[in-house]
């Protein structure tokens, strides 16, 4: 018989989003036993439950002795770093586990790779869950947005535990299971994605409000609080507010315009678009942070280039020198870049339900807008909305024809247009904007040029095109007639 001070959970990988997720578990009165190879965080993360109010926190320097002190069934926590860091904790753990024990992966894993450790897990009797868990160090440590997916036994083990430990919103935790297999991991890769454009799309609406509008720092920041008070109201918005009143300590200014504008990543955006792609799931918008993301990594061909450029004639700066209204045009970004994230949302979801459908998940893509409505980092008014128009419709093909975000897309589309126009004339890129933009024009048209496009591939390669007119396939020999015209229309005109 087991002894009553076993803990209820265990955690293995002690970096801050591991200790934060540890403290939250043992505050929320589930007694935890924490481990990591690197003994100094175990004692660091005993030493922090202790000041922040006795958690019931038990530390363990052994892979052995970490696992029997977890109540059985066992269920551990792993936060490490994704890729072999995984399998190599996996088998610190394994020669001490037993059947029916789960294993519990919240890193930031490629989907493929959770289900290959799930059916090696199975072959050891245990179980095995892949958790998306978003929020950053804050969340981790005070609620965030859970992901889990797996085997369906092995959340409802530590349900109870999840439930208290994740954010808390107006209808729920923000924790649900996702589905069978890796659909945890990928719905987490999706929302990263999601949070790529949103992003981009952000840092956008700033750049033309400073450089086109000539907004200052502190203006910019006031413009993020009160879109922040509306419809955009989000973790990111908040946060761009923020920044922008945070002072340079060591030159004077504000710290933003110090920073070096090349963004990093860590490989979760290239992930979506890969998947967007091998579904045939238009994704532009995030395509286009990413794409975005790779341009500013080429800082000094970027500083050549503006070099080579101005001494071929271009001009430096703004393109334009008209006069701006500043209180239309800031009315004019809020709508585009809402307008915009709508269309980012509907390109993840998109790619979402397309995977669902792939791999038999059955996601819930309310579900999923409701769990993302608090402690994940994209965050935000609209996902109760968006949580609504997959409750009112599941089938919903795109969230453009939604009646409500529809005519929320048709009365922005105006300010949208303005924005974007204003940002090719005066040579300041928004390809976000711009490709969310071409989304919803694309998609809104009945009919497109693609007509000439499948005329082009069978003149060139035979490969038949469809008429709308009659059923079946058809192929014409473009070449031999179009000569044949041509020869008789020349005669006609000698």
């Amino acid at each position: 018989m087991e002894s009553a001070v076993l803990s209820r959970i265990g955690l293995a990988g002690l970096a801050v989003m591991g200790q934060n997720l540890a403290l939250n578990i043992a505050e929320k009165g589930f007694p935890i036993s924490v481990y990591n190879r690197t003994t100094s965080k175990v004692d660091e993360t005993v030493s922090r439950a202790s000041d922040e109010g006795s958690l019931p926190v038990s530390g363990h320097h052994s892979p052995r002795e970490f696992v029997l002190s977890i109540r059985r069934p066992r269920s551990i926590i792993l936060l490490v770093k994704a890729g072999n860091p995984v399998d190599q904790t996996i088998s610190a753990l394994l020669p001490f586990l037993d059947p029916g024990d789960s294993i519990i992966d919240g890193g930031n894993e490629w989907y493929e790779l959770t289900e290959r450790r799930q059916r090696e897990a199975a072959s050891h009797g245990l179980l095995y869950l892949g958790m998306g868990v978003s929020g950053g160090e804050d969340g981790a440590r005070h609620g965030p947005s859970l992901m889990p997916g797996g085997h369906l036994q092995a959340y409802k083990n530590v349900e109870e535990i999840l439930v208290r430990a994740a954010a808390q919103v107006d209808d729920g935790p923000c924790v649900t299971f996702v589905g069978e297999g890796g659909a945890g991991n990928f719905v987490k890769m999706v929302h990263n994605g999601i949070e790529y454009g949103d992003m981009q799309l952000i840092a956008e609406a700033y750049d033309v409000l400073r450089s086109a509008g000539g907004l200052s720092n502190s203006e910019i920041a006031a413009v993020f609080e009160e879109w922040n008070r509306g419809e955009l109201e989000s973790f990111l918005v908040e946060i761009t507010a923020d920044i922008f009143c945070v002072p340079d300590e060591h030159s004077g200014g504000e710290l933003v315009d110090k920073i070096l504008d090349k963004t990093g990543m860590k490989g979760t955006g290239k992930w979506t678009v890969q998947q967007a792609a091998e579904l045939s799931i238009a994704a532009p918008t995030i395509a286009a942070s990413l794409d975005s993301r790779y341009l500013s990594g080429l800082k000094d061909e970027r500083v050549a280039a503006a070099e080579v450029l101005k001494q071929a004639g271009m001009e430096s700066g703004l393109l334009s020198g008209r006069s701006i209204d500043k209180k239309k045009l800031i009315d004019d970004v809020r709508q585009a870049l809402y307008a915009s994230k709508i269309c980012s949302y509907a390109q993840g979801m998109n790619l979402l339900r397309a995977k669902s459908e792939e791999k038999g998940w059955n996601l819930n893509l309310g579900e999923l807008a409701r769990i993302w409505k608090g402690g994940c980092i994209i965050r935000a008014r609209f996902l109760d909305r968006i949580k609504k128009a997959y409750e009112r419709n599941r089938g919903l093909a795109n969230l453009i024809v939604d009646p409500e975000f529809a005519r929320e897309m048709v009365q922005r589309q105006a300010a949208w247009r303005r924005v974007v126009g204003l940002a090719v004339e005066v040579g300041i890129s928004t390809p976000g904007m711009c490709a969310s933009l071409a989304y919803f024009d694309t998609y809104r048209r009945a009919r497109l040029p693609a007509n000439l496009v499948q005329a082009q591939r069978d003149y060139f390669g035979a490969h038949t095109y469809e008429r709308v007119d009659h059923p079946g396939s058809f192929h014409t020999e473009w070449s031999k007639i179009a000569r044949k015209t041509k020869s008789g229309a020349a005669g006609v005109f000698n």
